[in-house]
């Protein structure tokens, strides 16, 4: 053999081997592999509408929290890390997260793909990224409790399995082991692979939750996610994400064999032998005692029973936490023996006292007409376990001859509609305003959709949002709510109260129709009154005298001219103009008919928060009957029905 000969042998023998070499680390760890490609596939983000007052502040704060998300992620085996920065009235809050599989350098450089992405957002007082490696959020407000706000986002292969049943089945089993396996995991994190029935190939698949959520919110997230997911099938890949949670699965690894989790501890599928020995030891050793307490647990039930379909019947709330009991001696002390210089105000409803406690805590007093309390305290049960950062929570209760006195959280800074056209002499920034409405919408879709059970305000309006010290908006008077049941998606009813109609959806002032979609409609009012600065009974506007704030505002928005809604007090380097346009629209479209055209809260809390929503077009109603003067029941009676 010639030397040349030689040479090229050897050379091809080493190109083999090299080749050998790479194929292996690729098949042992195609993460660090592909990195850079996964870093860059972005799944869902949004930028915030509302821009910082203080550049500097902000800034400044942004960059603290990012640096310290970025150090936690630099600790080994670290995949989560939130912080916050309060300085300078320009706070600033941020969580990230990574995929359990990904290792501690490609974590870091996903973030800082993330954050050099998000700078598209400028000084925008918020961003959100989701990457298949991570995800990062930054807000000027806490946001932590915002998994409860599902925002899901679905992206599908395009291409089908060929072995679409068994690859359908084997995908639905999996995620569906996962999904139960997560919320058990101490990191909420599970990774598993599995054979195609009765075919060839993998299925790769892992369910990951953020650690800021409880297990319940985390298992509640990833049944959503993993219904989503549905949809891919037979794809042969796809990733569902949401505020909180990720899914995803896939025909080709995206995470090295040796990541993968142990689901048995989770799925109680230990060694059955073992289980069944245990079982029958167990089973011996308490039958005697079973047939002892047979009898006991029967008159334990009997006595139950009808305790137990009361419960059943206003959507099992047999596990909530009653409203605390105070005595009349105790508020009359508060409120000064329920003075006129303690009172905050009133109506067909009752009338409202500051109070302060023996403890020094401040309250608000309602003081309302009320025959009976017998029949009210599972109402009120239901009412005083209603918690969200957004609703004015009831504290607990007094019965006195034919009162009831409901005490309630004190909010500093009274009802919005003081600010907008009443006695307060401050006026609002569009910061603030924006706010009030986007932390209302978040109020109503946690009392539509995240709650246990259905409620509906029905009195929306701006005398009915309070404002805290720093001016975050509480929905307030719930005496008013109604429980939608679980198998209905309306109610027929009588209108309640004396509700201004211009907040009242026509199907329910006319007809009698109630459903979630009535609170959209009134939110959709309060909306326009916080943009305009004017009441939504009549426009005081030479041009459009007589005429009904949305009335006007859907003129102005067929002319294209719905910028000339804004109030005049507001300063226009605040706010961006197509911004705003975009939300007089949103508001728009949750007064359209009909109600299947307006969207649900929790749509409206996505199309505030994500500026990637663009396509947008509320159609005016061919007739409304939103102006009609009605006369209206006064009763105050709480009705509830349950799920």
């Amino acid at each position: 053999m010639s030397l040349k000969q030689v040479e090229k042998s050897w050379f091809t023998w080493l190109l083999a081997s090299l080749m050998v070499v790479v194929l292996l680390l690729s098949m042992t760890e195609p993460v660090a592999s592909q990195s850079r490609n996964r870093n860059s596939t972005l799944m869902r983000y949004y930028c915030s509408m509302y821009k910082g007052l203080s550049p500097t502040y902000f800034l400044s704060n942004l960059n603290t929290t990012l640096s310290s998300l970025r150090q936690q992620l630099s600790v080994n085996g670290v995949r989560y890390a939130d912080a916050r920065t309060l300085l300078n009235g320009e706070s600033v809050w941020g969580l990230a997260s990574c995929r359990g599989y990904v290792s501690t350098a490609n974590c870091v450089a996903c973030f800082n793909y993330a954050v050099a992405q998000l700078k598209v957002c400028g000084l925008g007082n918020g961003a959100q990224a989701y990457y298949n490696d991570c995800d990062v959020r930054y807000e000027n407000n806490n946001f932590y409790a915002d998994a409860n706000i599902r925002a899901g986002v679905v992206i599908c292969g395009n291409t089908a399995s060929p072995q679409s049943a068994n690859f359908k089945k084997t995908v639905q089993r999996l995620m569906s082991d996962l999904q139960t396996a997560a919320p058990k995991a101490s990191d909420y994190y599970a990774a598993s692979t599995r054979r195609v029935i009765n075919g060839n190939g993998t299925v790769y698949a892992i369910a990951q939750c953020n650690l800021n959520l409880s297990q319940s919110v985390c298992q509640e997230c990833l049944n959503s996610r993993y219904s989503s997911l549905d949809a891919c099938l037979p794809g042969t890949n796809g990733r569902a994400v949401d505020n909180g949670c990720f899914m995803r699965y896939s025909s080709t690894p995206f995470f090295g064999l040796n990541q993968t989790t142990d689901l048995t501890p989770f799925l109680g599928d230990g060694d059955s032998s073992k289980k069944i020995s245990i079982i029958g030891g167990v089973v011996g050793g308490v039958c005697f005692l079973l047939l002892v307490l047979a009898f006991s647990l029967w008159r334990l039930r009997s006595k139950n029973a009808i305790s137990s379909h009361q419960d059943k019947s206003t959507g099992s709330t047999e596990m909530l936490h009653g409203p605390r009991k105070y005595s009349y001696g105790d508020l009359k002390i508060a409120t000064d023996n329920f003075s006129d210089e303690h009172k905050l105000g009133g109506g067909v409803f009752g009338e409202v006292y500051k109070g302060t406690l023996k403890d020094g805590n401040t309250v608000a007093v309602k003081k309302t007409a009320m025959a009976s309390i017998s029949g009210k305290m599972q109402e009120l049960k239901i009412i005083s376990n209603v918690h969200h950062r957004h609703l004015v929570r009831l504290l607990g209760y007094c019965n006195k001859g034919p009162f009831l006195f409901l005490v309630h959280e004190y909010m500093d800074n009274g009802s919005l509609d003081q600010f907008l056209y009443g006695d307060k002499s401050m006026n609002l920034n569009w910061r603030q305003r924006f706010e009030i409405i986007y932390g209302t919408a978040r109020g109503l879709a946690y009392l539509h959709e995240q709650y246990h059970i259905t409620i509906i305000h029905r009195n929306i309006k701006t005398s009915n949002i309070l404002l805290d010290n720093e001016f975050q908006p509480k929905i307030a008077d719930f005496g008013m709510i109604r429980l939608l049941p679980e198998d209905k998606t309306h109610l027929s009813t009588k209108v309640a109260g004396s509700m201004n109609s211009g907040y009242v959806a026509p199907e329910y002032a006319v007809h009698g129709q109630l459903s979630e979609k009535v609170d959209t409609y009134s939110f959709g009012i309060v909306v326009l009154e916080i943009i305009s600065g004017k009441r939504c009974d009549y426009v005081i506007d030479d041009e459009a005298v007589g005429q009904s704030l949305l009335d006007y505002a859907w003129d102005l928005y067929d002319r294209g001219t719905h910028l000339n809604l804004v109030d005049r007090r507001l300063d226009p380097t605040e706010y961006a103009k197509d911004d705003t346009k975009k939300i007089i629209e949103i508001a728009l479209m949750c007064t359209q008919s009909p109600i299947s055209a307006r969207p649900t809260m929790s749509e409206v809390v996505t199309l505030l928060s994500d500026k990637s929503l663009d396509e947008m077009s509320p159609i005016r109603p061919t007739s409304h009957e939103d102006g009609i003067n009605i006369k209206v029941d006064t009763s105050s009676n709480i009705q509830l029905s349950g799920r």
